[in-house]
């Protein structure tokens, strides 16, 4: 029998393995999805295809979720998704910007940092919308004047940013520097020279750490204006073939991360890295973001991502099947770029393809039982 008649023949096992994933695990195996597209359904219209993809995700205490997109220019906007609102708000296309690194959200104003220009990732903010009572009875948005604070560090990409809520500060990382941005004066900072590789994280003492060459990760404690370089080794692992993620449990601050073979790994200051907790079933991992019960939800694989689940109370990793909403209209999601918890405990990604949508998802109770 020829190669190309074995691969059609639907009783090999290759044919057979392949129909019972598509049989009994595609897609998504518990929980609920629903993709909500960029906009006040019946009201607003989304953003546009080539502009949507959404790769950046922050929310304020309150539940409210900015975002920001990425594509032909960038676009900042606003989410709700709780009592009678149910809505994706567009606050501002910026133009110039191609890429959205990070948004962050403080006390008064969300902060965008946004790519494109020769002279380097610069940032953009504008105050934070009002918490309406009721989107269908009142419109109570306005698109607000967003205002530039310039680059970050003259001709450097910025790769990400989080909030620092304690000093309602945003600390940053170029393409070689670790940089500050104050709300209430405008003013950026350059705090001193790191890699400016992957995501960075805010730890549970408010320390920022971020991957310092491929071994080690270095901290910056923003109390004492103190940066250390090889802070903390990295366990035994791939962690240069993928940019590094990371997903942080509120209660506890305890970070989530993966090396580039999808290994699943916890990180604590007193403690440093946990052994390996699971791997995933693709490479490499996602984004993730942790509910209120402590477990992880995020994706893995390049392309066709698939969801997993880290349980910490049952010590394992499952797999929960490919990205599918049937609520309104059917929709496959492949390519996500942001993960946030929402208000509720659910957890929103950020789709990071051609007419992005924000997918909510809903996990399952587990049973008392």
């Amino acid at each position: 029998m020829s190669e190309q008649k074995k691969k059609y023949d639907m009783n090999s096992p290759e044919a057979k393995a392949l129909m019972e994933e598509i049989t009994h695990g595609t897609f998504m195996k518990e929980g609920t999805m629903v993709a909500f597209p960029t906009c006040f359904p019946g009201a607003s219209i989304p953003i546009v295809a080539d502009e949507s993809r959404i790769t950046a995700l922050d929310a304020t205490p309150e539940g409210i979720i900015y975002g920001g997109t990425s594509g032909h220019r960038s676009h900042v906007f606003v989410a709700m998704f709780h009592g009678a609102t149910g809505m994706v708000f567009g606050l501002k296309a910026i133009e110039g910007a191609t890429d959205c690194a990070a948004v962050c959200c403080g006390k008064e104003k969300v902060l965008a940092c946004v790519n494109g220009w020769q002279d380097g990732g610069r940032i953009v903010a504008t105050k934070l919308q009002p918490l309406p009572y009721d989107c269908i009875q009142e419109w109570g948005f306005e698109r607000p004047s967003f205002q530039d604070y310039g680059p970050a560090f003259r001709g450097e990409t910025i790769i990400h940013a989080v909030a620092e809520p304690a000093s309602d500060t945003v600390i940053g990382i170029t393409s070689g520097h670790l940089f500050s941005a104050d709300p209430a004066s405008s003013k950026i900072e350059i705090l001193g020279e790191v890699p400016g590789s992957g995501r960075i994280a805010r730890t549970a003492s408010g320390s920022i750490v971020g991957l310092d060459g491929d071994s080690h990760l270095w901290s910056y404690a923003p109390r004492t204006r103190s940066l250390r370089r090889r802070a903390y080794v990295l366990p035994d692992g791939n962690w240069g073939s993928a940019p590094l993620l990371w997903a942080r449990e509120k209660q506890t601050g305890l970070l989530y991360t993966a090396d580039g073979e999808g290994r699943l790994f916890s990180f604590d200051e007193g403690k440093g890295f946990s052994r390996p907790l699971g791997r995933t079933t693709l490479k490499p991992v996602g984004p993730m973001a942790v509910t209120f019960d402590g477990r992880v939800f995020g994706f893995c694989g390049p392309e066709l991502a698939k969801m997993f689940c880290y349980d910490p109370a049952a010590g394992q990793v499952s797999n929960l099947g490919v990205a599918l909403s049937v609520i309104e209209r059917r929709r496959y999601g492949y390519v996500f770029g942001d993960a946030v918890t929402g208000r509720d405990g659910q957890i929103i990604f950020g789709e990071n393809d051609n007419l992005g949508h924000l997918w909510l998802y809903f996990p399952k109770i587990k049973s008392a039982g």
